[in-house]
């Protein structure tokens, strides 16, 4: 055991004995995402626990310590022409540390390519995680079909820390695509659902779509990648204005990192912004009485970002549920709206699974308590 993980160890050993909560943080750059962070508890920095400890290209496989660096990671990865399909964002902040590879397993966010490519929990293979025991437990290994019975590795994916301290992950990788496009279309948010429940049916190399009014145009934007032949055969179908890529890239880069202008220009004091997953074919939708001004939508449908008050959650959680999906505060104006839940309230099964799971793996209850849930 090194120098960096036996630290890590005795600090939880001693915080277990004395019912001590552990803030777990990497870069910090997910801080705002969760239900609740106690300021006041004692912070286990993850950080010391950095490097890839193997990088296997022909096997699509890397092996990486939790605290290492998202961006280190994504340059080994560009140097053997590969790539995180699932695009995690980092949410770095001028001057602040950069975000973690565990971190983001952590918080289980995907990028624009999550509805193509699959989510975080696709792509873990196996993890080593430091319980509440001070154990550390290893689970999967470095192949796509490793388990029998429970999927542990891939459950630690949007756990927000709250099981223990991701020590070491094992991450499926994909080579990058020989070609990629995209195609701008000018047209409003249901007639763009509809384009890309069209499409989505159709034999297309469909990557990413992001549907956004800018500037008071309704536009989509649809990435395309895969086989160079593939590719342009899209877009002599699909038609719509093909953009350059190297101009473009950084705004799919925005998209991912919230840093395009709908993410930062709330349209009236005290909004929040809220995250709603659907089935990609849930028709528009005015989430709390919200209308597609107010509104981005991504993953070909499936992900809905608007703009509204935490006075309208219940009519925004409704209107999810009615329509097969669910609804989070995803970045709240202030801590006081944290009130009405982040997450969608469990069911009383499901919250008895959560609880069994964490009292399990962390039963003093020491691991990011109520980040989740009050209770887990």
């Amino acid at each position: 055991m090194d120098h960096a993980l036996q630290t890590l160890t005795s600090q939880v050993r001693d915080a277990a004995a004395a019912r001590r909560p552990l803030r777990i943080r990497g870069g910090g750059t997910k801080d705002f995402y969760g239900q609740h962070i106690d300021a006041d508890s004692e912070l286990l920095d993850t950080r010391p626990l950095s490097g890839i400890v193997s990088h296997e290209p022909s096997e699509l496989v890397v092996t990486v310590r939790g605290g290492t660096p998202l961006a280190e990671l994504a340059a080994v990865l560009a140097a053997a022409g590969q790539h995180l399909p699932f695009e995690p964002p980092h949410f770095a902040t001028q001057g602040g540390s950069p975000a973690t590879v565990g971190g983001a397993v952590a918080a289980g966010l995907n990028g624009p390519g999550r509805a193509s490519a699959g989510a975080v929990r696709d792509f873990v293979l196996g993890a080593q995680l430091l319980n509440g025991r001070a154990d550390l437990l290893t689970f999967g290994g470095q192949v796509m079909k490793n388990v029998a019975g429970y999927d542990v590795s891939r459950s630690l994916a949007g756990s927000m820390g709250t099981l223990g301290v991701l020590v070491e992950m094992s991450l499926k990788v994909l080579p990058m695509a020989p070609a990629e496009a995209t195609l701008c279309f000018e047209m409003d948010q249901t007639s763009a659902l509809a384009a890309l429940n069209r499409w989505g049916g159709q034999p297309l190399p469909l990557n990413a779509s992001c549907w956004v009014r800018d500037q008071g145009r309704d536009l989509l934007y649809v990435r395309l990648r895969g086989a160079v032949a593939a590719v342009e055969a899209a877009c002599a179908l699909m038609g719509g204005q093909r953009l350059d890529n190297a101009t473009v890239a950084p705004e799919w880069v925005a998209c991912r990192e919230q840093t395009l202008p709908f993410f930062s220009q709330s349209p009236a004091p005290g909004a929040a912004l809220w995250r709603v997953s659907l089935p990609q074919t849930a028709p528009a939708l005015a989430l709390g009485g919200q209308g597609p001004e107010h509104q981005l939508v991504e993953w070909h449908g499936a992900l809905r970002w608007v703009w509204a008050p935490v006075a309208q959650a219940q009519g925004i959680r409704a209107a999810a549920l009615a329509a097969g999906g669910h609804a989070t505060l995803f970045r709240p104006a202030s801590d006081a709206d944290r009130s009405v839940g982040v997450f969608t309230p469990l069911s009383a099964p499901l919250a008895a699974i959560h609880r069994r799971l964490k009292a399990e793996f962390d039963p003093a209850g020491i691991f990011n308590p109520g980040r989740l849930y009050a209770d887990v």
